[in-house]
């Protein structure tokens, strides 16, 4: 059970207790950064209390595990956002759903992924259901946003927060699964403990670290060569909020050896806000760019 999650190990032993102690929870919300395996420590979790191995939860062998990895399994139902919310029809679905007994299992399991997506109504509507569970239910609730939780929704499930996975497991697993060496502390630090964004920008190293170099130089060349080595920025439009973050977590550093590089991290969020209301891209770098250099030299 959670042999291959990395991280997190007492909500591993917490839910091992529950599940083996028979003491599971009618609903439980999972809260946490994303990438930080909320989503499979709650399918492991599932599994193992729907399987009906007396000795070894999560056995794999049983016919509801083997149900459950082929994704047949009639006692689990499993949630996610239909565009861009959960609604209240999903939630409607999932109510009519829970009122069926258990086929295979004792047990019914309902994971509700990207939970804090629900609409206030599909969250009011689900509130009936936590209020009053079916006796053989437990639902799950994955999010990474708990302020977009109702706090009636929060007040009746019982609250597993995920902490941040520490640098030298992700450096290791890194290593070990993709092969990615020389991984510098300050792209460490840019994976904000979350293996899931590690994997995301894993392919990404060398630009990362033209990048860096940018910056490095910032006090040390002109505006032309600059730009040249800034041109990386103008080519990742998509991740651009990943990599201003990334030079926040490189200005951080330098601002405490020279506090003009503190002007800089405010220019950075300047010029997030201007991305976020739709301005100009190019020029958005542009005056970033301009802007730190002059605030250095």
């Amino acid at each position: 059970m959670f042999d291959e999650i990395i991280g997190n190990e007492p909500i591993k032993n917490e839910l091992k207790k529950a599940v083996y102690e028979n003491k599971v929870s009618h609903s439980y919300m999972f809260v946490g950064i994303e990438g930080i395996g909320k989503q499979i420590m709650a399918k492991n979790f599932a599994q193992s209390v729907l399987c009906t191995n007396e000795n070894e939860k999560g056995c794999h062998q049983c016919k509801s595990c083997i149900e459950f990895i082929s994704h047949n399994h009639p006692d689990f139902l499993y949630l996610e956002p239909d565009g861009n919310s959960i609604k209240i029809e999903q939630i409607r679905y999932l109510q009519r759903k829970i009122q069926e007994k258990p086929i295979i299992s004792d047990r019914k399991v309902y994971i509700i992924n990207d939970a804090d997506k629900m609409t206030t109504e599909a969250q009011n509507c689900l509130l009936k259901t936590l209020e009053e569970p079916p006796e053989y239910s437990t639902i799950i609730l994955v999010g990474s946003n708990e302020n977009a939780f109702l706090n009636t929704i929060k007040s009746r499930c019982m609250k597993i927060a995920f902490q941040p996975i520490e640098s030298k497991y992700i450096k290791q697993y890194m290593e070990e699964t993709y092969g990615m060496t020389n991984i510098s502390q300050n792209m460490l630090e840019a994976f904000q403990g979350s293996i899931g964004k590690a994997i995301l920008l894993k392919d990404k190293k060398e630009q990362y670290e033209s990048i860096e170099n940018m910056i490095e130089k910032l006090d040390k060349t002109d505006m032309t060569e600059l730009i040249k080595l800034g041109e990386p920025l103008y080519q990742s439009k998509e991740e651009i909020m990943n990599i201003l973050d990334y030079i926040n977590i490189i200005l951080l550093k330098r601002a405490k050896e020279n506090t003009l590089y503190a002007n800089c991290i405010d220019i950075i969020e300047n010029t997030k806000k201007r991305l976020n209301q739709n301005a100009n891209y190019d020029m958005c770098i542009d005056n970033m760019i301009f802007n730190m250099w002059e605030d250095v030299n």
